[in-house]
């Protein structure tokens, strides 16, 4: 998702973390080292109360650092401030703002705007970069064949390149093939982005898809087993559905492997009737 950031030309630099490149404390360091050889900067927010993020904030060098009390991650900032509970991380980000400069936002709308013409399609996004977010291929067919004997809508399935093959092996399952087509890894952000815009609705998984539909005002149903959507499920109320089993001890354990079960039933068990009437409910506000 860091190619949104070619979408704002105000933005002078842009530097991609990676996890397989800069590996531990030490890639950390050497990813900060990096950015402070590049530039000096003034200012380093750092948005997640990670440990890890501090660090990276201090090895730029900036001389200014603010984040939010965790972690004994204190000396690492030069501004940090108690987190208040139960927001949603959009208010967590932007209270954190508010407190460092005094000023206070009153509009949190987030919202992207756009001329793209609504069109009759429905995507479908089965993945998510946690395998506890994501479906099984059972379950992800089990889905999709019932909303294909539901409606007569096209479905369209979308994915990453990485996650082409999965989808791909789900679509090859399907029994009724009849307008559903996949175009996982062939869309680059651009065309998932009126992909996305144009479609009637959007039945997702808890993933970065699901807040890009949220945002450019389509109707999403999204999937939630291990994450907690009072923290982070799309920000927009008005064209959300949040559909959840709640039935499990554990669930919203927020972690992304599903420790309890291996294979997260937090999603397996998910009725698909409850799934449906979601989708109905949200297409009738259309």
């Amino acid at each position: 998702m860091h190619e949104l950031v070619n979408y704002y030309p105000s933005i002078k630099h842009n530097f991609v973390f990676s996890k397989e490149e800069y590996d531990g404390v030490r890639g950390l360091w050497k990813f900060g080292r990096g950015i402070r050889r590049k530039e000096k900067f003034d200012l380093f927010i750092s948005l997640p109360d990670s440990f890890s993020s501090a660090l990276m904030g201090y090895a730029t060098g900036t001389k200014k650092r603010v984040g939010y009390k965790k972690e004994g991650r204190d000396m690492l900032l030069t501004s940090s401030f108690a987190k208040e509970k139960r927001l949603h991380r959009v208010e967590e980000y932007v209270r954190l703002l508010e407190l460092y400069t005094g000023k206070e936002r009153a509009d949190l709308s987030v919202r992207l705007q756009h001329s793209f013409a609504k069109d009759d399609h429905i995507v479908i996004n089965i993945n998510s970069e946690a395998s506890s977010r994501r479906l099984t291929v059972q379950k992800a067919v089990e889905i999709i064949s019932a909303v294909r004997n539901e409606c007569t809508n096209k479905i369209v399935l979308v994915g990453s390149k990485q996650e082409k093959d999965f989808v791909e092996e789900v679509w090859q399952k399907l029994e009724n093939k009849r307008d559903v087509e996949s175009v996982a890894g062939k869309t680059s952000l651009k065309e998932l982005v009126q992909l996305l815009a144009s479609a009637k609705l959007m039945l997702t998984t808890d993933s970065g898809p699901a807040h890009l539909a949220n945002a450019l005002g389509t109707e999403t149903v999204v999937l939630f087993g291990a994450g907690n959507e009072n923290n982070t499920a799309p920000f927009q109320k008005e064209n959300l559905q949040v559909v959840r089993l709640g039935k499990l001890s554990c669930e919203p354990c927020t972690k992304n492997v599903c420790i309890q079960f291996g294979t997260p039933q937090c999603l397996e068990l998910l009725e698909t009737s409850q799934i449906l009437s979601a989708l109905k409910l949200k297409t009738a506000t259309k």
